[in-house]
């Protein structure tokens, strides 16, 4: 569990600092995957510079209780953008395909080793 957690929180900040930088910078790649600088992109890079922020943090304290809700939160939004966005096609929904499989690979270690460990009382420990 504690290699995958790692493998995903390294995934997210080995994707999301050159996209993130892309964004910023307003790369020519960008235009593809993201389209034209917008507010809608420009809200797009405050999340995805949240969820690097999250995942540099998490590297120094992996706790699968915290991890589990970020992962969770990406899997579902990676899940969806085939959707919202239309298409199956678009770099960046299948780079989210696949990272959302690693990341459900992540989660499941993650509940298998919560139902084997007993839960704390609150405060313990």
């Amino acid at each position: 569990m504690k290699t995958m957690i790692r493998l995903s929180l390294l995934a997210n900040v080995a994707v999301l600092i050159p996209v993130c930088a892309g964004l910023l910078t307003d790369a020519g790649w960008t235009g593809h995957g993201y389209g034209g600088a917008t507010a809608a992109r420009g809200i797009l890079l405050s999340v995805y510079g949240a969820i690097l922020v999250v995942s540099i943090a998490l590297l120094f304290r992996p706790d699968p209780m915290l991890v589990a809700p970020l992962l969770g939160v990406q899997v579902l939004y990676k899940l969806t953008t085939p959707f919202t966005v239309g298409s199956f096609e678009n770099p960046v929904v299948i780079s989210n395909l696949v990272i959302a499989v690693l990341h459900l690979a992540t989660l499941s270690l993650i509940v298998q080793g919560l139902r084997r460990t007993p839960a704390e009382p609150h405060g313990a420990g």
